[in-house]
């Protein structure tokens, strides 16, 4: 019997083990968001960091950038028009967005709307039976590979069209034309709302809220630009640069994209680096062109690499997204010029940002959210999730730091540019931040949000690059560190 006893004993004891032993070890949680947050829209949006605006109507035929509205559509005739090849164009240089004025302040329509005979219907293109939209689309879907996505603009200052000036019947025009675009064109990411207009131009309310009730009715996954947002929003001037402090939140009660006019003139700087208070998630969307006008004429050339590589840094170095405008030439082609200059534009990113430094370095923090292994170490800074990996510090710490060390300090390493991004899927949160090299400061720094790049006036052959979080909103969350050399950065 007693022999009995101690079989059912082991036995039983041997059960317990085995569910101690099976039992997983708890983990420890992720750390609270900070509101506002992006939508998946957003986020996504966010992720793109350059896209591709296509200015292309009547003024392409007139040398001009606003047109009358008094343009005889017999001048619109892109006899080459080839909408594949400005597709290709996008995808070799790395756009994954690309944005078509469907119709500019002329009021000029590049497809057969049914509420004016305004457009491509009363042009000899394709003998009046030619849809500029409707190829574009095509041109996306198929030769886009994938992984390029459509955007229309729909001006609504409309210089052409009578029913301008007066609220009821122009807002009926404009909703039908939006209704139109947004449901016989397939899927559509983004819907630009232009909020300018001349002085001289008719006095009239638009229905913002109307437009924008329509468009998340007919397109849920959509993003809607105006100068003050729904979704994204301006970033107060057309020079493709943002602020060196640089919020993605905002007060949308303190803005309304009713007047541009009134935006430049007093809101353009509060547009320019958001609002660290900002219930809003309100991004900014860096527009500017590869050349000096909006529209093709055949006396401009592209912007120097130099110039676009400044404006890259500006935007997306600065938690923005660029907006990159390539317009077609009256042919109906991206001008030779501008694809090439295009290729130099994607090759000198992919120069610089194609190699981290940092990957063989090893990196050390000050604290560690959850301990060794708690899956909020620095090793997440280094992997390709810039978003939903990061790494966290401990509750409760004073100083907050991340150090990359070369392994062998006497080879040391050389750059000049230092990448950090925030996971904004949890929120922006920081606010001040510091970078030492051997640990002499070479950057004061403020906002970081999504991505941040810092060039140094010097290239450093150095040992340790220590970051430094002075100043956050919660516990301050690093998702990618970057060391890269830029070869074309002449100081």
């Amino acid at each position: 019997m007693a022999k009995f006893w101690y079989l059912v004993c082991m036995i039983t004891f041997l059960e317990l083990s085995k569910l101690a032993i099976s039992r997983p070890e708890q983990v420890p949680t992720p750390p609270l968001p900070v509101l506002p947050l992006p939508t998946f829209s957003q986020l996504k949006w966010q992720q793109r960091e350059l896209i591709m605006f296509l200015h292309f109507g009547v003024n392409t035929f007139t040398d001009s950038e606003w047109g009358t509205g008094k343009e005889n559509p017999s001048i619109f005739n892109p006899v080459g028009l080839d909408t594949k090849q400005w597709v290709t164009v996008a995808a070799e240089a790395g756009i994954s967005l690309m944005i078509l004025t469907a119709k500019h302040h002329d009021g000029f329509c590049l497809w057969p709307s049914k509420y004016t005979d305004h457009s491509v219907i009363s042009s000899p293109w394709r003998n009046g039976h030619g849809d500029v939209v409707q190829e574009f689309i095509d041109a996306v879907k198929t030769h886009g590979g994938g992984s390029i996505d459509a955007g229309l603009y729909l001006s609504p200052w409309d210089r052409h069209d009578q029913r301008y000036g007066h609220d009821l019947q122009y807002n009926e025009y404009y909703l039908a034309q939006l209704q139109e675009l947004l449901t016989k064109y397939g899927s559509v990411k983004e819907i630009w709302f232009d909020g300018a207009k001349g002085n001289d131009a008719k006095n009239i309310s638009y229905y913002f809220s109307d437009w924008f009730a329509m468009v998340r009715e007919l397109q849920s996954s959509i993003n809607i630009f105006s100068d003050a947002g729904p979704d994204v929003r301006w970033v107060g001037n057309e020079k493709g640069f943002a602020g060196n402090t640089s919020w993605s939140t905002i007060n949308s009660t303190l803005l309304s994209p009713t007047d541009h006019l009134f935006l430049y003139f007093n809101n353009a700087s509060y547009l320019n680096t958001g609002d660290p208070k900002g219930t809003n998630w309100l991004p900014a969307e860096c527009d500017v062109s590869i050349r000096e006008g909006w529209f093709w004429h055949k006396s401009q050339s592209p912007k120097k690499l130099s110039q676009l590589l400044d404006i890259y840094y500006n935007s997306v170095g600065r938690n923005c997204v660029m907006l990159l405008n390539v317009p077609p030439n009256s042919t109906g082609l991206i001008s030779e010029f501008d694809i090439y200059r295009l290729k130099e534009f994607r090759t000198a990113i992919d120069t610089i940002f194609s190699t981290n430094l940092a990957k063989k370095c090893i990196v050390k923090v000050s604290s560690q959210r959850g301990g060794k292994g708690g899956g909020f170490g620095p090793e997440n800074v280094l992997d390709n999730d810039h978003v939903w990996t990061y790494w966290s510090p401990k509750e409760n710490k004073n100083e907050h730091w991340i150090e990359i060390k070369v392994p062998n300090a006497e080879e040391g390493m050389k750059f000049n540019v230092v990448r950090i991004q925030e996971p904004i899927g949890l929120g922006q949160r920081i606010i001040k931040h510091e970078i030492y090299v051997d640990g002499k400061k070479v950057v004061q720094g403020t906002t970081v949000g999504y991505k941040r790049l810092h060039r140094l006036e010097k290239v450093p052959h150095c040992r340790a690059v220590r970051i430094i979080v002075k100043e956050s909103k919660g516990l301050p969350l690093i998702s990618s560190i970057g060391l890269h050399l830029d070869p074309y950065w002449k100081p």
